[in-house]
């Protein structure tokens, strides 16, 4: 019965290890969608809205990378996966890059449907 119990622990123990790997790798994938391409930082206009968003882009950045790190070290921050907290930092970063006029990668995978059905009714 210890043997079983013991054996249960371990199980248990090591799947939580598998877990969190895969959260890491999952976060560390949306952490390189981090980019915000087609902004020439010296032609936009200084302004205390753009100076928000250029700090919002570095902050979540930043913030996201920290987090997995301190992920990494042992750390658990949240109540939610490590993944889905960097993809939140992630979509503020994509919304600050966009009304500064850049444009973030595409990390969505394109559906493309074929909806072409007849509604003539005959």
């Amino acid at each position: 019965m210890k043997r079983f119990i013991l054996l249960t622990i371990i199980l248990n123990l090591t799947g939580c290890i598998f877990g969190q790997s895969n959260e890491v790798k999952r976060a560390e994938k949306v952490l390189q969608s981090f980019e915000c391409n087609n902004i020439e930082t010296n032609q936009i206009a200084t302004s205390s809205i753009t100076n928000f968003h250029q700090q919002t882009l570095a902050a979540n950045k930043s913030k996201a990378s920290t987090y997995v790190e301190q992920y990494k070290n042992g750390e658990d921050l949240f109540d939610i996966p490590l993944d889905e907290v960097v993809q939140q930092k992630y979509q503020l970063y994509k919304q600050a890059c966009q009304a500064l006029g850049g444009v973030a990668p595409r990390t969505e995978p394109v559906i493309v449907t074929n909806n072409h059905e007849d509604t003539s009714g005959a």
